[in-house]
Formats: C-alpha cells, structure tokens, sequence
C-alpha cells in the first residue's frame, strides 16, 4: 500500500506541467481584466458624480431674489445672490449668509407670491 501512493500523484504532476500558462496569456488576461475594472468604475462612480456635480453648478449659477431654497437644514428665501454667498431672510425679518455651495434645494418662487399666501390665510 504505501509503494502505491507515489504513483497516485504522478499524473497529477503531468497534468499541472501541461496545464501551466504562458506568460503572453497570463499578461493579457490581466490587462483584459483591468480593463474592464475601469470601465465598470467609470460608467457605476465616476460619470453619475460628474452628472450629479454638473446639475449642483447649474442649480446654483441660476439662483436669484425670491427662491426659497434649503441650505444644511436651514430653509430661507434668497433676499440678495453675490459671488459665492447668498444672503437668506428667515422668519421675523432674520438673516443669514451662507454659501452657495451649501445649497442642496431650490424652489423657484418670488416674495409676491409668498405674501400673496400669507394674506390669504
């Protein structure tokens, strides 16, 4: 029995000597497979951000007076735009700066409108 056991593994041995890849196959295996990691990053993480970043720039270029708009949970109408702030009247006639950058929602409105509701109530 134990004169057996080496000849178990002889074609074994045969068989991973054959099956060994070259390395021209091995190399493009692998650049085939980077290859398709980068793909699949650009179309799933990267192009998506880009779109959501391009409509975040546009959002905030078109902001004017009268805009209720949501800035870190802070919720205001846009009393007067300069270059990279916004300056927001709150409730009682309070008012706040903050950055445009910090806006995440916009509802186009004017001031007339938002009185013309607060007279109707």
């Amino acid at each position: 029995m134990k004169y057996f056991t080496p000849a178990l593994f002889v074609p074994a041995i045969l068989f991973a000597q054959d099956a060994a890849p070259n390395a021209k196959s091995g190399m493009m295996s692998t650049l085939m497979m980077i290859g398709l990691a980068l793909v699949f990053f650009y179309f799933i993480l990267w192009r998506p951000e880009q779109k959501r970043r391009k409509s975040s720039e546009k959002m905030r270029s078109s902001l004017k007076k009268g805009d209720r708009v949501t800035a870190m949970g802070i919720i205001g109408t846009i009393a007067r735009v300069q270059d990279q702030t916004v300056i927001l009247k709150m409730v009682e006639g309070a008012k706040i700066e903050v950055l445009k950058a910090a806006i995440t929602d916009v509802q186009p409105g004017t001031e007339e409108a938002e009185k013309a509701e607060a007279s109707a109530e």
